[in-house]
């Protein structure tokens, strides 16, 4: 692999912030590799279309944001280009480890933090193009256990809300909306007091004490009306 002419190695950007990416290209452009932008379809399309898009440019690293707007959640491109041999190194804002962890157990080769992340990209591609690792056994240790202890809390919010009564799914979603307990009363034509209680008995099976902490606990997990 160290023989190989860096013109060689195919360097793909997957990130919708052009400013960035821009500069990542030209960085990575001065160091000799055959950098390329992944041309965000401006109307339509989706994750699948993304993917098949970065598939066919045939990289040997991506460069992949986890924020990708309206297309979603980046971390949906790593297992299929990872399967796909390709080198996948993580560009994110985000600071949650745990989530740095899932995107390494999916085949991620390195996560680095947007802050900073120019010269520490360009340091990885570099190593990638070398054959050397990216990551130490001690960071994919400790980013793998942020990974299994948050997956665990996760798994334990799902729980409580899976007590959660059809009426009280109901509630709770309207919760979500910003409804008052007066408008889901009126809504649902029944007492307030009614109301009162299904959001009391809400609470102590999530085990929180306010309303505000129920929408929170829903949103972390993701939770939606039905699902």
């Amino acid at each position: 692999m160290a023989g190989v002419a860096r013109a060689d190695h195919r360097v793909l950007i997957v990130d919708d912030h052009v400013l960035f990416a821009e500069s990542l290209e030209l960085a990575l452009s001065l160091e000799g590799y055959d950098v390329r932008r992944l041309e965000m379809p401006e109307e339509g399309g989706s994750m699948a279309t993304l993917r098949s898009l970065a598939l066919r440019a045939n990289p040997r690293t991506v460069l992949l944001d986890l924020d990708l707007g309206r297309f979603g959640d980046g971390t949906n491109l790593i297992a299929p280009l990872a399967r796909a041999h390709i080198n996948v190194v993580v560009l994110t804002a985000s600071e949650d480890l745990g989530r740095w962890g899932g995107c390494m157990r999916l085949g991620a080769r390195r996560v680095l933090p947007k802050s900073g992340a120019l010269q520490q990209a360009l340091s990885t591609v570099r190593r990638l193009h070398q054959g050397l690792p990216v990551t130490s056994s001690a960071e994919l240790e400790t980013l793998l256990d942020a990974w299994a202890k948050q997956r665990r809390v996760h798994d334990d919010l799902r729980r409580r809300l899976d007590l959660l009564t059809p009426r009280e799914r109901q509630v709770l979603g309207a919760l979500i909306e910003g409804h008052t307990v007066r408008a889901i009363s009126e809504e649902s034509v029944v007492s307030e007091a009614t109301v009162r209680t299904q959001v009391k008995s809400i609470l102590s099976k999530l085990e929180v004490s306010s309303q505000l902490a129920a929408v929170g606990m829903a949103n972390q997990v993701g939770w939606k009306q039905g699902a």
